[in-house]
């Protein structure tokens, strides 16, 4: 693949910046989804009893917090993973 290809070609992320990217990338996979279910049980979020009545501000910034870093955590882990897999198949 051109991209595993100029990403070793040109060393542009080693090995233990590959590691620290699926590091990066499952701490964010597995923390976020926690704080969702925090978020949801809060009684801020919620005009009256949870998922029974209208979500509020709180409920929609946070929502789209949790879905950006989950978006940017999930890149990383692909970046990092593929950094990793370029690195295993290329000849030392």
């Amino acid at each position: 693949m051109l991209f595993q290809g100029a990403l070793l070609d040109e060393g542009v992320i080693s090995k233990l910046s590959a590691r620290l990217l699926v590091v990066a990338g499952l701490f964010n996979v597995v923390i976020w989804p926690r704080f969702a279910k925090a978020i949801v049980d809060d009684d801020r979020a919620w005009a009256g009893d949870a998922w029974s009545s209208t979500p509020q501000a709180f409920f929609w910034v946070h929502a789209v917090l949790i879905g950006t870093a989950m978006t940017l955590g999930v890149i990383v882990l692909v970046i990092g993973v593929r950094s990793l897999l370029a690195h295993r198949r290329s000849p030392a």
